[in-house]
This record gives structure tokens, sequence and C-alpha cells, in this order.
């Protein structure tokens, strides 16, 4: 039951995907998809330069 291949077999190549073709569509939503996710990005450089809401920390319950 021995076999010459040692070790962790190889696995097998995968084909290379073509490049797909994309018309006016795709191109207009991948576009928009794209200017959204710059948008997001820049709306949290925002919020972690301003910091915490409020500003006053914990809040603390009435209770002693």
């Amino acid at each position: 039951m021995s076999s010459k291949q040692g070790g962790k077999a190889k696995p097998l190549k995968q084909p290379k995907a073509a490049s797909k073709e994309y018309d006016e569509v795709d191109m207009a939503n991948i576009q928009k998809k794209k200017e959204e996710e710059k948008a997001l990005k820049e709306l949290k450089a925002k919020a972690q330069q301003k910091g915490s809401f409020g500003g006053s920390g914990l809040k603390k319950s009435g209770k002693k």
C-alpha cells in the first residue's frame, strides 16, 4: 500500500476565468456601486475624526 507520492497532493489548477463582457447597464451599476463605497469610506473617516457623540462618556444611572 505504499505509494511513491509523499506529502500533500497538489490541487488541480483551475482554468483562468474568461474576462466578462459588460454592457452599458452593468458598467453603470458597477460605477454606481464604486461611488457608494467611496462615499461610505468618506463618512466613516469623518465619523472617526469627530469621536463619540455627546461627549459625556458612559451614562450613569441615578441609583447609589
